[in-house]
C-alpha cells in the first residue's frame, strides 16, 4: 500500500508473532507482567515504549495472550488510561514545532505543506477517535490549544 501524503511506495516492518498462545521460552508470569506496566505507566513512560521494554527486559513477544488484554484495555481498566491517545499527541507535537518552525521562516513552503498534511492526519486520527469514544464528541483540534495541550 502506497504511503498517504508522499508518492512512495509502503516500507516493511517486523511482522507480530503469528501464535495467539503464550511460548514456552517466555517465563514471566502474567502478574508480573501487570505490575511492570503499571510501574512503568506511572513514570510516563508511553505505552509503545512499555511494550518496547517488556520485549526486550522481559521477553515477552506479545502481551494479549498472557494476560488476557492489550496494554491499552489494560490500562483502561485498571483506570489509568491517558486523556489522550499517544499517536495524536505525537502528531500535535510535531505539528507544534512545525508551526513554531513557520514562525521564524516564513519561506519555507514545503514546511507549510507539510503542516498542511500533519493536520489532516491528526483531523482524521480525531475523527477515528471520537467514533470510539476516546475523545469527546465534540472535539476539535485547534493549534492554539494544541500548544498548551502537549506542554
Amino acid at each position: 500500500m502506497a504511503r498517504l501524503h508522499s508518492r512512495k511506495k509502503g516500507k516493511s516492518g517486523t511482522k507480530r508473532p503469528k501464535a495467539k498462545v503464550v511460548p514456552e521460552f517466555s517465563k514471566t508470569e502474567a502478574q508480573k507482567v501487570k505490575d511492570v506496566i503499571l510501574k512503568l505507566n506511572k513514570e510516563g513512560v508511553p505505552m509503545s515504549k512499555i511494550g518496547l521494554a517488556l520485549r526486550d527486559e522481559y521477553g515477552v513477544p506479545s502481551v494479549r495472550p498472557l494476560i488476557g488484554a492489550s496494554i491499552s484495555e489494560f490500562l483502561k481498566k485498571e483506570a489509568v488510561l491517558p486523556e489522550y491517545p499517544e499517536d495524536l499527541i505525537s502528531l500535535i507535537r510535531k505539528a507544534v514545532r512545525m508551526r513554531n518552525h513557520l514562525k521564524t521562516t516564513k519561506a519555507d513552503t514545503h514546511n507549510r505543506v507539510k503542516l498542511g498534511h500533519v493536520e489532516s492526519k491528526i483531523n482524521r486520527l480525531a475523527k477515528y477517535y471520537v467514533s470510539k469514544n476516546r475523545l469527546p464528541k465534540g472535539w476539535r483540534y485547534d493549534p492554539e490549544s494544541a500548544a498548551l495541550l502537549v506542554k
